[in-house]
């Protein structure tokens, strides 16, 4: 298992899981971050097709806000398992322990360089996102979000100040956190 989208201002929390044959074989797959776009986009229908099931998590924006970023990622992880439905798994998962997760699971640190099932879970879960703002992207036109994908860009920031944020948008990442504040306390 492993995660996109911790950071962005905008957009979705999601997780993923892929379930692999113990003799899988899937040349290029590693880290999705050290990967191109079109890498990636050639090694998902790849990593869906070999392996014994996927399933997404996905967290949105608002959720995040109430529930903080450590609850999101749980929730993500907890959604994405119980969707993949593997009877006695062992879930592998890039990172630190997660609090409360309640899943037979190993934590590894850098794991989506170290398991051919975590970096598979990167991909899955970055292409994911990114096509989710990409379509994002004609529902709330303006943001760029097909190229920024959500992240405080130069030009994000220079839209969000123009246009507001968007129903998308997380308010309680800085800089919107601040922002609301000071609209609040001055209103």
């Amino acid at each position: 298992m492993d995660e996109a989208g911790r950071g962005p201002l905008a957009g979705p929390l999601v997780a993923a899981a892929v379930s692999l044959p113990p003799d899988a074989c899937l040349q290029g797959v590693t880290d999705s971050k050290k990967l191109s776009n079109k890498k990636r986009r050639t090694l998902f229908p790849e990593i869906i097709k070999i392996a014994l099931g996927y399933s997404t998590g996905i967290v949105e924006p608002s959720e995040i806000d109430k529930a903080g970023m450590a609850e999101s990622v749980r929730l993500a992880f907890y959604r994405a398992a119980q969707i993949i439905d593997i009877q006695n798994a062992l879930f592998l998962v890039d990172g630190l322990p997660i609090r409360n997760l309640h899943l037979k699971s190993r934590y590894i640190v850098k794991g989506d360089s170290k398991s051919l099932s975590i970096a598979a879970a990167s991909i899955i879960a970055k292409v994911t996102r990114d096509d989710i703002m990409i379509k994002a992207e004609s529902e709330f036109p303006g943001y760029d979000f097909a190229s920024n994908k959500g992240y405080g860009s130069r030009e994000h920031m220079k839209a969000i100040e123009k246009l507001g944020p968007s129903p998308i948008h997380r308010m309680s990442f800085a800089p919107l956190k601040y922002e609301n504040q000071i609209r609040i306390h001055f209103e």
